[in-house]
């Protein structure tokens, strides 16, 4: 069955850096848009950062340019959110995205920063 598996995640001081992955199983990856999402307390879910199913595209919310970076691996069926410079308001609940003939979620993985 299709399963998008997030980790990574965790509590980390403002000016920190997490990496979060997302493995994926059970659909042909490779020819997915993948994503990632957050989802704070209290407010709607957002598009965070998104990646071509090649790699050779990506965008990004302005709130995270410059510092997010989001990366792919067919090879190993993986998506990665390389996350730098972290905020108080970064904190969430990031969730991986898959989107293509079909589209799939993963299960959320908590990114906390706090002093």
């Amino acid at each position: 069955q299709v399963q998008l598996v997030e980790s990574g995640g965790g509590l980390v001081q403002p000016g920190g850096s997490l990496r979060l992955s997302c493995a994926a199983s059970g659909f042909t990856f490779s020819s997915y848009v993948m994503s990632w999402y957050r989802q704070a307390p209290g407010k709607e879910r957002e598009l965070v950062a998104a990646i071509r199913s090649t790699g050779d595209s990506t965008s990004y919310a302005d709130s995270v340019k410059g510092r997010f970076t989001i990366s792919r691996d067919n090879a190993k069926n993986t998506v990665y959110l390389q996350m730098n410079s972290l905020k108080p308001e970064d904190t969430a609940v990031y969730y991986c995205n898959a989107r293509g003939v079909r589209e799939y979620w993963g299960q959320g993985t908590q990114v906390t920063v706090s002093s």
